[in-house]
């Protein structure tokens, strides 16, 4: 909901937005670079028209 990242990746994969939240919420539990990922996501993927 901040940058639309998620909302994006369920559109390309054909998944819910909402399971896609879900997924990257219980994906920070995990090590790794979650949140890094989200940031470039957020800088290159395009704007909805």
């Amino acid at each position: 909901m901040i940058a639309g990242v998620a909302a994006g990746l369920a559109d390309r994969f054909g998944m819910s937005h909402g399971m896609m939240r879900l997924l990257f919420v219980l994906s920070l539990i995990l090590p790794g670079p979650q949140v890094l990922i989200y940031i470039v996501l957020w800088i290159i993927m395009p704007e909805e028209s």
